[in-house]
């Protein structure tokens, strides 16, 4: 009996080695998922996703859906495996999702801060789009830069280089187009006063070919009005389209999303062009299971959308916050719409 129960011991000792190194130890890798998916224009713990206090907001009964990517670490050889073999997560190395030079409070308050202003961008795009006031001025000088001692803080910018300028990104454009060297007027309103200013255009530091002026500009809304966005623990920047969709929605006649569930990702900047992200693939299921049959993709993350799609989802080609709302405007009124592929 000794003999036997020996061997017995012997023939299942590797066998639950190997279960407590695969429920015990830890591996660098994470595994990536569908996350929780928000409709903008509903609630959350009894106050609105995107709210609007001091207008007028126009009632809506379709959905604007906000997808996430879920991120689990930790992960145990069991896990890991498990995520592997099955077909809802992907695995990844943990150094992507949390760098080795960055503490997970970092990589957190990091997020926050993109998710932050993924939020101002997505409501001065909307603005913008909506020809709503939005004020550009100076919100710092470089103290050696081209622009010292001629530009101020604070000063209201109309035209740079004869060109109208409303957003930050047509400051840059508008002085890229010149040459160093080049004097070019700055029209700007300071103290109420309208004037113009010269000056002698820098070379930009990371292209010596294009001209910049040394100046931060900043966009503030000029609205009676005020832009809430109440999601917490939610991070980085790809909610920016959505956003910008659901505060369009809500401040113009009509539904964009023409009654039904339509879901989408993709960054947003003050000009309203949309920018690619990660993990398309997670988010398309994520809307699939939240009931979506339409899902706004931005143009570069075609590629990847369409190897995954889930069945019977629509993916449509974004690049602009125009071509959004142009493409759900069509597909309300039953027309059609740029697609992936």
């Amino acid at each position: 009996m000794n003999r036997r129960l020996v061997t017995i011991l012997a023939a299942l000792f590797p066998a639950l080695l190997l279960v407590t190194v695969a429920l015990n130890v830890k591996v660098p890798y994470v595994a990536l998922g569908p996350g929780p998916t928000f409709d903008t224009l509903g609630e959350i713990d009894g106050k609105a996703v995107v709210a609007i206090e001091g207008a007028d907001t126009d009632p809506t009964s379709g959905e604007l859906v906000m997808t996430t990517v879920g991120v689990s670490d930790r992960l145990t050889v069991a896990q890991a495996l498990s995520a592997w073999l099955g077909s809802r997560y992907g695995i990844a190395p943990r150094e992507q999702i949390y760098p080795p030079t960055a503490t997970r409070e970092q990589v957190k308050e990091a997020d926050a801060a993109q998710f932050e202003q993924s939020e101002r961008s997505a409501e001065l795009a909307a603005l913008h789009h909506l020809d709503l006031p939005v004020v550009l001025r100076v919100a710092r000088v470089g103290e050696s830069g081209p622009s010292a001692g001629v530009l101020r803080e604070g000063d209201r910018l109309v035209t740079v280089a004869g060109e109208p300028v409303t957003t930050a990104g047509s400051v840059q454009r508008a002085v890229a187009a010149v040459a160093p060297g080049t004097p070019v007027d700055v029209v700007l309103v300071r103290d109420g006063v309208e004037q113009t200013a010269s000056v002698t255009v820098g070379a930009r530091p990371d292209d010596p070919d294009k001209g910049f002026l040394g100046i931060s500009p900043e966009e503030v809304p000029d609205v009676p009005f005020d832009v809430t966005f109440n999601l917490a623990d939610v991070g980085g920047p790809s909610a920016g389209l959505i956003f910008s969709l659901a505060v369009v929605d809500k401040l113009s006649p009509g539904e964009l999303s023409g009654g039904e569930v339509v879901a989408g990702t993709g960054t947003i900047d003050s000009d309203g062009v949309v920018g690619p992200i990660g993990g398309i693939t997670h988010k398309l299921v994520g809307a699939a299971e939240d009931g979506a049959t339409v899902f706004l993709v931005p143009a570069d993350n075609c590629a990847e959308a369409q190897s995954d799609a889930p069945d019977g989802m629509r993916l449509v080609k974004v690049e602009t916050l125009e071509g959004a709302i142009d493409a759900l405007g069509s597909l309300a009124a039953g027309g059609d719409a740029p697609t992936c592929g």
